[in-house]
């Protein structure tokens, strides 16, 4: 069952307005709460589509709840939203740190990162040409290395996880995601 997130920009919709009576149904509940769940993920994460996945995965696990009073329901969905966009967050933050290059050149220069107006052909080829260095260096990597990173940084799942899936410790995972980002420096720093 997947649910409606209105961003509250049809004709007719009034979604501050509160529910004259409790709602009925959580699904009542979340048609109500939506719009305004949509604006909160939005300023959080200053993407739409990010925003809409945000408030779509905490409505889908409100569902679980749906068997508690309907006044334990606004806090929980708040609290479950809010977790959501701090994790997507944390991910993107998680993403960019490690596909950043080092902060300043060798001679101490920072790093100019404007993009300029028109696309440049060469830079889509070096592009190109880094990811295809990133896969090689990938395959390059012990199977267990590989996997680690494939599942934390590529999937992003979180440490608890990719223990699971990969059957080892956490302890374990932290390792192989060091060595694996260790060796995948040493292997792309022509291209950082």
């Amino acid at each position: 069952m997947l649910l409606q997130v209105s961003t509250g920009t049809g004709p007719g919709h009034d979604a501050d307005v509160p529910f004259a009576s409790p709602p009925v149904s959580i699904e009542q509940f979340l048609a109500g709460i939506g719009p305004r769940a949509f604006r909160f993920a939005e300023i959080g994460l200053r993407q739409r589509e990010d925003a809409l996945d945000a408030v779509q995965d905490a409505m889908m696990r409100m569902l679980a709840y749906r068997d508690r009073p309907a006044c334990d329901w606004t806090p929980l969905f708040w609290s479950v939203l809010r977790s959501r966009i701090v994790d997507q967050q944390r991910r993107r933050m998680f993403r960019l740190r490690w596909l950043m290059p080092a902060p300043a050149d060798d001679d101490g220069a920072s790093l100019d990162w404007a993009d300029e107006a028109t696309p440049d052909p060469s830079r889509a080829h070096d592009h190109r040409e880094a990811y295809a260095h990133l896969v090689d260096a990938l395959r390059a990597l012990p199977r267990r290395q590989r996997q680690a990173f494939t599942l934390r940084v590529l999937e992003e799942l979180d440490v608890a996880t990719t223990s699971r899936a990969m059957g080892c410790s956490e302890g374990a995972v932290k390792t192989h995601l060091f060595r694996a980002r260790e060796a995948l420096q040493r292997h792309l720093k022509d291209w950082q």
